[in-house]
């Protein structure tokens, strides 16, 4: 199945097909749609769906009209066993387990499963003015709710998380021989948009900022000579033998864009086949498109 930003921002589509290539042909379903006012009523951005005890759930961003910058974590579920065919009721927002997380602009929720426990991962902007964005980590009670106070995972610290806006967000997790790695997309939409790196044994302390690795280099970055710019927010999925990893992430083919890039549409789909160097780290390479 696949979730996406539509370019309206109004509405959240889903696909499905048995292979990845299917994707691309298959119809999309309308699931859900934008409030006509208050929460949730513009820019719906960014869905992920996940399958948590045998029931479909869809995290994602949204704003209010009187406010569109008041973006929030919002909760869907569904209320059968078909994504597709069987309708979505609303959850709300995502509940905190403190007095600080998803009090300001808050968006690109990713959730993974790790020995028994669910976390959250989400980007959240902190300071005044020209805001940073910054990622945290929590345990969940469950689906629509965090069970521990928000963890700072990581902050943009290098100069290349630094263009335009400091900015860390789209948190996607690759999990690989005991090792989990989370990816990152940085800086602002335009080419200058990347993806980081953080890393962390399965057996390690994840709500411990410290014991995770973090690439002092972006691990993806726009190729000029290729025509790929500003690689970012992407997922990872599995190969359809079971065989390998797969990212899919989104570029763009241009730089000279009108306006905001934000506001831009054309940001193509990638897929790339990840290797495995020596150490067992992943490799991700644009000559592994496909």
């Amino acid at each position: 199945m696949c979730l996406y930003s539509v370019s309206e921002y109004d509405r959240i589509v889903l696909r499905g097909s048995r292979t990845l290539d299917g994707l691309a042909d298959a119809d999309e379903v309308t699931i859900w749609e934008k409030h006509r006012q208050g929460i949730m009523s513009i820019h719906i951005w960014a869905p992920e769906i996940h399958c948590i005890e045998d029931k479909w759930f869809i995290y994602f961003a949204a704003g209010n009209k009187d406010d569109i910058w008041a973006i929030r974590p919002y909760v869907l579920a569904c209320t059968g066993d078909d994504p597709l065919k069987d309708s979505w009721m609303e959850l709300g927002q995502m509940q905190a387990a403190d007095d600080f997380s998803f009090k300001d602009f808050s968006l690109d929720m990713t959730l993974f499963q790790n020995r028994g426990i669910w976390y959250c991962v989400w980007a959240e902007k902190v300071s005044v003015g020209k805001k940073i964005s910054n990622l945290y980590i929590a345990e969940m009670e469950s689906p629509s709710k965090l069970s521990t106070p928000q963890v700072l995972l990581t902050s943009p610290d290098y100069d290349w998380e630094r263009v335009d806006f400091w900015v860390n967000e789209g948190p996607a997790l690759l999990r690989h021989d005991g090792m989990l790695y989370l990816t990152y997309s940085a800086s602002a939409t335009g080419e200058c948009y990347c993806m980081g790196m953080l890393s962390i044994p399965e057996d390690g302390e994840l709500l411990n900022p410290r014991a995770w690795k973090k690439e002092r280099v972006p691990v993806v970055k726009t190729d000029w000579e290729k025509g790929i710019l500003g690689p970012g927010h992407n997922s990872f999925t599995k190969a359809e033998d079971g065989k390998g990893d797969i990212m899919v992430y989104h570029a763009r083919q241009y730089d000279e864009i009108d306006g905001d890039p934000l506001y831009d549409p054309n940001r193509h789909v990638y897929r790339m086949r990840i290797e495995w160097d020596k150490e067992g780290r992943p490799v991700f390479s644009f000559e592994n498109n496909f």
